[in-house]
């Protein structure tokens, strides 16, 4: 399968827009999701559409309870790329600051309310920003979105379709990516060392106790 730039762009769009809590704005663009899932090859587009079909078929405030409990209350679910490879160190810090450059270079300027890690706002801007940057950034943290991939497909989550397609724009997995996951899987993210403030400012660190 081989997939255009433009291919690409649709896919990242479409899945940024279904990885944000769904509001009445969702059930709004639903038209248009369907729209541009159609255009896609198969790998994107299938599982996108299963879970497309999902949220038609499901009321929103249980659609949008299930989004909070999934991704608000549960770490390994993580949509914040840089936890799963540093957890909630100073290192994250600086890695979150490396996104925030990458977009700035775009000349694109987050919300105050937004962390660049977010996985929603990566596919965003992968899409509308600068797609070499954004891809780059979706494959320095592969091991974390095969990971949450593969929880979401054990726990049987309609989100588990979106890493799906999401996975379809990406190269396949390395040896060494394999390896990576299956260390993330056995260890965890890394803690920081007793004593030690995050080194970043606070509004680049995720809110106390955790990411939401």
């Amino acid at each position: 399968m081989t997939l255009t730039d433009t291919d690409r762009a649709t896919a990242w769009q479409a899945q940024s827009l279904v990885l944000t809590y769904p509001d009445e704005r969702l059930a709004q663009r639903m038209p248009m999701l369907r729209a541009a899932t159609r255009t896609l090859p198969q790998a994107p587009a299938r599982p996108l559409a299963r879970f497309l079909d999902h949220a038609a078929a499901t009321p929103l405030l249980e659609l949008a309870a299930d989004y909070v409990a999934t991704f608000d209350h549960r770490k390994r679910f993580s949509p914040y790329l840089t936890y799963f490879t540093y957890g909630d160190t100073r290192k994250r810090g600086m890695a979150l600051l490396r996104f925030k450059h990458a977009y700035r270079t775009a000349g694109l300027e987050l919300d105050e309310d937004e962390l660049p890690d977010h996985l929603a706002v990566v596919l965003e801007f992968a899409a509308t920003g600068d797609a070499a940057a954004g891809r780059r950034l979706l494959v320095e943290h592969r091991a974390g979105l095969e990971l949450m991939r593969l929880g979401l497909r054990e726990t049987g989550s309609p989100w588990a379709h979106v890493l799906e397609s999401v996975s379809a724009t990406l190269p396949p997995l390395g040896g060494r990516e394999h390896e990576a996951v299956a260390r993330l899987a056995a260890e965890g993210p890394p803690e920081e060392e007793v004593g030690l403030d995050p080194f970043a400012p606070p509004e680049y660190m995720p809110p106390a106790g955790g990411p939401r």
